[in-house]
């Protein structure tokens, strides 16, 4: 698993294991606003299966929360999705349980492994991760992983919003996913998007 060449250009660390994947297995996707990072994320669900684990990664204000809100809609999820970035996880029940984790307020794995974060319900639905680095090597590599960023083009740099939907401007995200072998359909899914521009 080595460091993956195109998280520095969207600014942020490398601080987790990447998913080893080839080309075909990675894909680009670029995003106008928050709504099209939502509608991204309800797209992506209809891929959903119980045990998927969705890893979300990238600055403050990236849209990782948007892309967790589109995913909980597409799921069927009747309830306002927030960040809980208090409670850490917050669970909703849609077409498969959601498991909202917002991993900010962590330093590593050991405070989620102590905070009781990753167990056996998880199995039974899907689980998305925001600031899925915080778990290192305890996130598995069976996973898709999301990273989100400012493109470097958009004239403003990553990491420099609020990660709130009011706050959340429409300018361009760039979204790059990973998929392991498991994980694959949702780069099949996300090739067929009816929506913005993917590569």
């Amino acid at each position: 698993m080595g460091s993956d060449p195109v998280a520095p250009t969207l600014g942020y660390p490398v601080r987790v294991s990447r998913v080893p994947t080839d080309a075909s297995m990675r894909l680009r996707v670029r995003t106008t606003s928050a709504a099209g990072t939502r509608a991204l994320g309800a797209w992506l669900a209809g891929a959903a299966r119980p045990g998927d684990r969705i890893a979300l990664s990238g600055p403050l204000g990236a849209g990782k929360t948007q892309l967790a809100k589109g995913f909980a809609q597409g799921l069927g999820v009747p309830d306002v999705v927030s960040s809980p970035s208090f409670t850490l996880m917050a669970e909703y029940h849609g077409r498969l349980p959601l498991f909202h984790q917002d991993l900010y307020r962590l330093e590593d794995a050991r405070d989620a492994l102590a905070g009781g974060l990753l167990d056996e319900r998880q199995d039974l639905g899907v689980t998305i991760v925001e600031w899925a680095d915080r778990l290192g090597e305890e996130l598995g590599s069976e996973r898709l992983e999301v990273r989100l960023g400012v493109p470097l083009d958009a004239g403003q740099g990553p990491g420099l919003l609020e990660d709130a939907p009011d706050a959340l401007p429409d300018e361009p995200r760039e979204i790059v996913l990973s998929a392991s072998t498991g994980h694959a359909r949702y780069l099949e899914r996300a090739r067929s998007w009816p929506g913005e521009a993917v590569s």
